[in-house]
C-alpha cells in the first residue's frame, strides 16, 4: 500500500512508524508543515496506563520515550493560602518537542519518508491508497470534506496561554488566585530536567475585565508572573510561540467532535480512496485531563490494529477503527467536558474550604471516584473523611474505620437524617381507590428497615383526577389518611428511618394505564378530563388533549394541595416534597414547551414560576415549621426551546426565596421529543450547579447505583443527599449491603436481621482479599488460576 499521513504531529508520526514496522513493504509518507525537529508548545502528560499501551505497540519508541520522561505521583492544589497533596496518580511529563523528535527518529529508522515545510491544503496532490488526515484541530482536510465529516466545534469559555518556566515542580501543581476581576488558575508540571509547563487559564469575561485582551505578549506574561510569583520562586515565565503577538497567544479551547471519520473520494479512473481522520482533526479533549496526545497515539494504535485484523478489506478496517475509537473517545470527551466545566466555573466552588475544594478538583471529571482515590492514596482519603465527618458533627472512635461520606448525618430544620441515602419516590401503581394498602406497608417498610435514612412515598395525588393511573395513591379522603398513618407509624416504630410524602398532580399525563399494561397509554375506558397550563397532548396522536386550567380551577387545585399537606401533617410524615417535574401539572407551568398562556402565569420564567410558587407558599404555610420541604424539578427538558440548566438555577433560587429547604434535581420526561445524554450519575451536574450557584441543598438522582457514587457526590459537595431508585427495587437493604461491600461495618442493622450482618461482611471481605491478590498476579497467573491449574 501507499499511505500518506497529512500532518506530522503525534498521531501521524506514530501511525506511520507502526504501520511501517508491521508492513515494511508499504510506502509510508508523513507530510508536515513545520521545519524538521521543530514544534511549538511545552510539555505533554501521559498516565502510566498510556505508557503500557505504547510499550505493547512499539517497545523501541516506548523505551526512548520512557527514558525522557519525568515521573511523579503527587497532585498539589493551592487554594486560599492552603496546600493539599494527594499521591498515587502516576503521571509522566515529556517535552512535546522531545516526543516528536523521538517519533521522527523512529520513523526514519523504519524507512518512513518524512516531508517537512509543506503545507497541504489539497489531498488530491497525493496518489495514495489511504490518506490519513492528522493535520490538527484546524484541519484543512476536515474542512474540505466537512459535508461528510459533519464536524461540531464548541469553543469553550476560558482563555488560556501555554507558557514554560525553569521552576521545577515536583508535583502536578494547580494554583488558584483571586483577583479583583475574578479567578485565575495555573496548571504546572515538569517535563524535563530543567523546565516545566505553566498554563494560565481564566474565563473569557475575567480575561477581558483584566485588560489582557489589549496587552502585548510581554505585558501579559509579566501579568502572569506577578499573579503567580509565590509559586515561581523568582523564575520568569517564557513563551516559545514567537509567531504569535499580543492577545493572540491567549486562545480558547475548541472541543471537536465529528459525526463521521472517513470520507471516500473517487480519483481519476474510478479508484476510491479513503481519507480518515486521526488525532485532533478527529476529536479534542481539554488539556485539564491530559488526554489529547494519549488519544492521538491510541488512534494510531487502533487504526494499525484494525488494518491488520482486516488485511484484505480496507473499508471493514476503517469501519472497525471508527466504531472502536468513537466509543473510547466519547468516554474521554465526556470526562473532559466535566473537567472543562469545572475550571470554567471555579467561582462556583470558591466558597468551599480548601479540603473540599481540592477533593472536588481531584474528582471533577467523574473518572476518579471515591474508592478509586482511596486505592491511589488511602491516607489522604481517610484524612479527608475525618475532616468531613467532623463538619457533619461526628468523630470516628479510636481504632475504627474513617466514616464514609454517605454515612455522615444531615440535618434540615428539625429533622436529622442518619445518612445521605434516600429511597426515591417510585410509582408502584398498586393502590385501590387511592388507598395505600398492605403492599405499600411492605414496600416502604422493608426499605425503611434496609438502612436508608429517608424513604419517600411515590407521587401521592391531591384529587382523584390528579392521579396518573387508577393505581396511584392519594391524599384527599379520610381513608387515605388512615392508611398513610398506619405506614408512617410502622416506619417510626420499626426503624430509625424518616419518611416523606411527595405530593403532586399528573395534569396532562393523568388518566393512563398502569405501567405494565402500557405506560402513558390512555385508559381503554373510564378516562377523566385532563387539564394543564396550556392545551397539550403528551403522546402525539395517542394521549388525550388537556385543556388550559382556568383561574377557578387553579384556586381549587391549590386548595387540594393545602388539604393534602394538612393531612400529611396529621399522618405524622417527617418530610414533604412538592412535585414540579416530569411534565406533571405544576411542571407544565415551568416549561416553555408546555406553557403558552397569555395571562400572568405565562410568558417569561418569572411568570411561569408564579403559580407553582403560589401553591408552594400555601403548603409551606400549613406545614410544620420544624419539618423540611423539598421541591422536585426537571432541570433540563433535553429539547431545544425547553427548560435549560440555567433556567433550573433560577427556578431553584425562586423556590429557596419562597421557603424551600432543598431541591430534588431530576430532568426530562416533559416531552417525548427529548434526547437525554445518559450515563452514570448523568443528572448530578445539575444538582451540583443548583447547590453551588443557587445556594440551596440538593438531592442528586439518576443512575446512582453504588456506594462509591454516593460517596463521591457527597464528598465533592455536588449534592447533600442521593436518591437511589432501581437498586432499591432490586434490594430493599441496598444501603446495608453497600456498607458491607466497601468494608464499613459501623452501621446499625435491624435487630431481627443482625445474624446476617457478620456473614455478609465476611463474604465481602473474602471477595476484596481475592480481588487484591488477583491484582498482584500476572495475566498468565490469573488465567492459570481461572483454569484451576494453580
Amino acid at each position: 500500500m501507499r499511505i500518506v499521513c497529512i500532518g506530522g504531529g503525534p498521531a501521524g508520526l506514530y501511525f506511520g512508524l507502526l504501520i511501517k514496522r508491521r508492513h515494511p513493504a508499504h510506502e509510508v509518507i508523513v507530510v508536515e508543515r513545520n521545519r524538521p525537529y521543530d514544534t511549538f508548545g511545552w510539555g505533554v502528560v501521559f498516565s502510566d496506563q498510556t505508557l503500557g499501551n505504547l510499550r505493547a505497540a512499539d517497545p523501541r519508541s516506548a523505551d526512548m520515550i520512557l527514558e525522557a520522561f519525568n515521573h511523579w505521583d503527587d497532585i498539589e492544589i493551592n487554594f486560599r493560602g492552603a496546600k493539599v497533596r494527594s499521591s498515587g496518580h502516576g503521571f509522566c511529563g515529556i517535552g512535546r518537542k522531545r516526543l516528536l523528535n523521538i517519533l521522527q527518529q523512529r520513523c526514519e529508522e523504519l524507512g518512513v519518508k518524512l516531508v517537512f515545510e509543506t503545507q497541504v491544503t489539497n489531498d488530491d496532490d497525493y496518489d495514495a491508497d489511504l490518506i490519513v488526515a492528522s493535520d490538527g484541530l484546524n484541519s484543512a482536510i476536515r474542512q474540505k470534506y466537512a459535508a461528510t465529516y459533519r464536524p461540531d466545534i464548541d469553543m469553550r469559555d476560558c482563555r488560556f496561554v501555554w507558557l514554560g518556566t525553569k521552576k521545577r515542580f515536583d508535583a502536578f501543581t494547580f494554583a488558584f488566585e483571586k483577583t479583583e476581576w475574578g479567578w485565575f488558575q495555573a496548571h504546572a508540571y515538569r517535563f524535563d530536567d530543567e523546565t516545566s509547563t505553566f498554563i494560565v487559564e481564566t474565563p473569557e469575561r475575567v480575561w477581558r475585565a483584566a485588560g489582557l485582551d489589549e496587552m502585548s505578549k510581554e505585558d501579559s506574561i509579566a501579568f502572569c508572573e506577578r499573579l503567580f510569583a509565590k509559586y515561581l520562586d523568582g523564575n520568569p515565565l517564557m513563551s516559545n510561540a514567537s509567531h504569535l503577538r499580543g492577545s493572540s497567544q491567549w486562545i480558547r479551547f475548541p472541543r471537536v467532535v465529528n459525526r463521521e471519520w472517513v470520507h471516500w473520494k473517487t480519483r481519476d479512473g474510478g479508484k476510491r480512496v479513503p481519507v480518515v481522520l486521526m488525532g485532533d482533526a478527529a476529536h479534542t479533549a481539554h488539556f485539564s485531563i491530559g488526554s489529547g496526545t494519549k488519544l492521538a497515539l491510541e488512534d494510531a494504535i487502533e487504526l494499525a490494529n484494525s488494518m491488520d485484523a482486516h488485511p484484505h478489506d480496507l473499508a471493514a478496517a476503517l469501519a472497525h477503527y471508527t466504531d472502536v475509537r468513537s466509543v473510547d473517545v466519547l468516554r474521554i470527551q465526556n470526562a473532559a467536558r466535566n473537567s472543562t466545566e469545572w475550571f470554567e466555573h471555579v467561582d462556583r466552588y470558591a466558597s468551599f474550604e480548601p479540603e473540599q475544594f481540592a477533593y472536588s478538583l481531584l474528582t471533577r471529571s467523574q473518572r476518579i471516584s471515591h474508592e478509586n482515590l482511596r486505592e491511589r492514596d488511602a491516607a489522604y482519603v481517610a484524612s479527608f473523611e475525618d475532616w468531613l465527618s467532623v463538619r457533619a458533627g461526628i468523630e470516628r472512635e479510636p481504632h475504627k474505620h474513617s466514616i464514609p461520606p454517605m454515612f455522615t448525618p444531615f440535618t434540615l430544620r428539625g429533622v436529622t437524617l442518619k445518612n445521605r441515602v434516600v429511597v426515591s419516590p417510585m410509582a408502584q401503581y398498586s393502590a385501590v381507590d387511592g388507598i395505600a394498602g398492605d403492599y405499600h406497608l411492605m414496600h416502604l417498610g422493608a426499605r425503611a428497615m434496609g438502612g436508608a435514612a429517608l424513604v419517600m412515598t411515590e407521587m401521592t395525588c391531591v384529587s382523584p383526577e390528579a392521579r396518573i393511573t387508577p393505581g396511584c395513591p392519594g391524599m384527599y379522603a379520610p381513608e387515605h389518611l388512615a392508611a398513610w398513618r398506619r405506614i408512617v407509624q410502622f416506619v417510626h416504630t420499626q426503624s430509625d428511618a424518616k419518611i416523606g410524602m411527595q405530593l403532586g398532580h399528573a395534569g396532562a399525563k393523568a388518566s393512563t394505564r398502569v405501567s405494565w399494561e402500557g405506560i402513558d397509554q390512555p385508559l381503554p375506558d373510564g378516562n377523566w378530563p385532563l387539564l394543564s397550563a396550556s392545551p397539550q397532548q403528551y403522546l402525539r396522536g395517542v394521549s388525550q388533549w388537556s385543556h388550559e386550567a382556568t383561574h377557578a380551577e387553579l384556586r381549587e387545585i391549590e386548595a387540594q394541595f393545602v388539604r393534602a399537606t394538612e393531612m400529611a401533617t396529621e399522618a405524622g410524615f417527617d418530610w414533604l416534597e412538592l412535585h414540579c417535574a416530569h411534565g406533571y401539572f405544576l411542571s407544565s407551568f415551568l416549561s416553555p414547551l408546555t406553557n403558552h398562556r397569555a395571562d400572568e402565569y405565562g410568558g417569561p420564567l418569572v411568570n411561569r414560576l408564579r403559580y407553582p410558587l403560589e401553591v408552594f407558599a400555601a403548603m409551606r404555610k400549613v406545614w410544620p415549621q420544624d419539618k423540611p420541604m423539598s421541591v422536585r424539578i426537571s432541570a433540563h427538558d433535553w429539547v431545544d426551546g425547553g427548560t435549560t440548566p440555567d433556567d433550573a438555577v433560577e427556578i431553584a433560587r425562586a423556590f429557596k426565596a419562597a421557603g424551600a429547604d432543598m431541591i430534588d434535581v431530576s430532568s426530562g420526561q416533559v416531552s417525548k421529543e427529548e434526547k437525554p445524554v445518559f450515563g452514570r450519575m448523568f443528572q448530578t451536574p445539575f444538582a451540583d450547579r443548583i447547590r453551588n450557584e443557587a445556594g440551596i441543598a440538593t438531592i442528586a438522582v439518576g443512575a446512582i447505583s453504588e456506594a462509591d457514587h454516593v460517596n463521591s457526590i457527597i464528598a465533592a459537595g455536588r449534592a447533600d443527599l442521593c436518591a437511589v431508585a432501581r437498586p432499591h427495587l432490586a434490594n430493599p437493604s441496598w444501603t446495608l449491603n453497600e456498607a458491607a461491600k466497601i468494608g464499613y461495618f459501623d452501621v446499625n442493622w435491624p435487630k431481627q436481621y443482625a445474624a446476617a450482618k457478620s456473614q455478609l461482611e465476611r463474604n465481602y471481605e473474602r471477595e476484596r482479599a481475592q480481588a487484591a491478590e488477583n491484582a498482584r498476579l500476572s495475566p498468565f497467573e490469573r488465567a492459570q488460576r481461572a483454569e484451576g491449574t494453580v
